[in-house]
């Protein structure tokens, strides 16, 4: 795998992590892999704090797409990047067409873990160039999940990827991160992806920048609700309240959704 790719093993340390110590999320999954895996993780991506965060973002957006299936009529759910992720087992959506899409590695890593059924498929695709999605059938909806993603496209990929998007299905409902600005330019000096040789990512400065003539902002979540935090140790409560829930982390770090117009 090349750098990019390795920053699954981030967020896949998070879940495993949270899940041993039975807060946050269940993910037996996450810890399967993780033991099996055993990837070098280092410095800042190994610490508690930001598995912490890894586990608490995963939950918000397990959250969210169990709102978006109250009603799946002729809906699919696609996970784009999704890495090593179990998200399909945690939300318990399995007869449900679910797609599941990240580079032809990834996902040759995946299917040692993942089997796939009539509903559940692994995609093999770069989301720079779009051609895997015709190899996704056409819905009247799809909630798309873009987590950890938008930050390792250009803006140009971007804007092409959500433009497809539109361009296939009738109606989307997606949620992405983002970075800022602000934290694109910090990320080169001092950022967890630094560790596993990640230097080069894109933030935007206001979640217009994603609109389209197909796409509209809808709203901005909570990264860190406080419902997840209270779950902490309490002694550490108030240091990951500083670290990853203060004023300094909202200029860092955004959650959008948006929805077709």
């Amino acid at each position: 795998m090349d750098s990019v790719n390795k920053t699954l093993y981030i967020p896949l340390y998070g879940k495993s992590y949270v899940s041993r110590k039975g807060i946050i999320l269940e993910d037996p999954k996450a810890e399967q892999i993780w033991a099996a895996e055993a990837f070098p993780l280092k410095g800042k991506s190994a610490s508690k704090w930001l598995a912490y965060y890894m586990g608490i973002r995963s939950a918000v957006f397990d959250d969210w797409v169990r709102q978006q299936l109250v009603s799946t009529d002729d809906t699919i759910v696609l996970h784009l990047g999704c890495g090593l992720d179990s998200r399909i087992l945690r939300i318990g959506a399995d007869s449900l067409p679910w797609y599941d899409v990240d580079f032809p590695t990834v996902i040759q890593e995946r299917r040692r873990y993942y089997t796939e059924s009539d509903t559940y498929h692994m995609v093999a695709g770069d989301l720079r160039d779009n051609n895997w999605l015709q190899t996704i059938p056409q819905a009247a909806r799809a909630v798309v999940i873009m987590e950890g993603v938008s930050m390792y496209l250009s803006p140009a990929a971007r804007r092409a990827l959500l433009r497809a998007l539109g361009s296939h299905f009738q109606q989307i409902q997606l949620l992405t991160d983002c970075y800022t600005e602000l934290a694109a330019k910090l990320s080169r000096y001092r950022n967890p992806i630094n560790d596993v040789g990640v230097t080069t990512v894109y933030g935007i400065h206001c979640p217009d920048e994603l609109e389209n003539d197909s796409l509209t902002f809808i709203k901005e979540w909570d990264m860190t609700p406080a419902h997840y935090i209270a779950q902490l140790p309490s002694a550490e409560r108030r240091i990951f309240q500083t670290l990853y829930a203060g004023r300094m982390s909202n200029k860092l770090y955004r959650l959008y959704e948006y929805q077709s117009k």
